[in-house]
């Protein structure tokens, strides 16, 4: 089992490739097209048979990313 930066890890960008946006170890399979595919109820299964360079932790990858994007401070009264 990989820890969170492990996954991370797996997440690159590179100035020049798929536009400087978030993609998946260097390939151009980009995160923004795997979390659309996820939200379109396609199956993890049905990604990585699309797709068979992927690992399941790529995917599990591009989750944790979004997920630590959406953290923003609390407000408090």
């Amino acid at each position: 089992m990989l820890l969170p930066f492990q996954k991370l890890a797996r997440i690159t960008q590179t100035p020049g490739q798929c536009g400087g946006r978030p993609c998946i170890r260097g390939m151009r399979i980009r995160v923004s097209d795997i979390l659309e595919m996820l939200a379109e109820d396609v199956s993890a299964e049905e990604i990585l048979t699309d797709f068979p360079d992927l690992e399941p932790e790529d995917i599990q990858a591009c989750l944790l990313f979004a997920a630590r994007r959406t953290e923003f401070p609390r407000l408090t009264a």
